[in-house]
């Protein structure tokens, strides 16, 4: 007697072949060739669920050989506002840390744009959501003084860390309080 098979039959097969494939790339069973492909669909379908969002880039620059106050003081003119006034900014100040901010920024714009490949620059508003400046080592140094003594010198540097946006609707509330 011959049996045919429904497809209620065939369906919980295909789900089991596909369950011991995942199972044999985990336990590296598989020839490299499958495991790249089955990499390549699943970067693919992340990529597909990630396109509506377009997401945060950052960039940090570390041991700048300036004191942390002193690139605060610029990092606070740009804090919140948007990508094109800050390079503005930054561009025609005369402190010394604002030409490393400035390459920073460039740096995370960069980043921003690889990240997000299929939207132009021009079109996303981006702006400085976040711009930290931390403390770093301190290299410390003598001087010499008057009858023997020494004075201690202390040579900061700091940590600088920024994080730019496209704005979306609350961002759009808290960026125009900030301009």
């Amino acid at each position: 007697m011959l049996l045919l098979e429904t497809s209620e039959d065939i369906l919980p097969r295909k789900t089991k072949e596909k369950d011991n494939l995942m199972e044999a790339v985990e336990n590296r069973k598989v020839k490299k060739s499958v495991r790249v492909r089955l990499q390549k669909e699943e970067a693919a379908k992340q990529k597909e669920a990630n396109s509506g969002n377009q997401g945060d880039a950052s960039a940090s620059l570390k041991s700048v050989p300036t004191s942390p106050r002193k690139m605060r003081v610029v990092a606070d003119m740009v804090r919140g506002h948007r990508v094109n006034y800050a390079l503005n900014v930054l561009r025609f100040d005369a402190k010394h840390s604002s030409a490393k901010l400035e390459k920073l920024l460039l740096s995370a714009i960069s980043n921003w744009q690889a990240k997000n490949e299929d939207i132009k620059i021009e079109d996303a508003d981006l702006y400085i959501k976040d711009i930290y400046v931390d403390s770093a080592k301190i290299l410390k140094r003598l001087r010499p003084a008057p009858q023997g003594r020494a004075h201690r010198i202390r040579k900061r540097s700091n940590h600088v860390a920024i994080t730019i946006s496209n704005n979306t609707g609350a961002d759009l509330e808290l960026n125009s309080q900030n301009d």
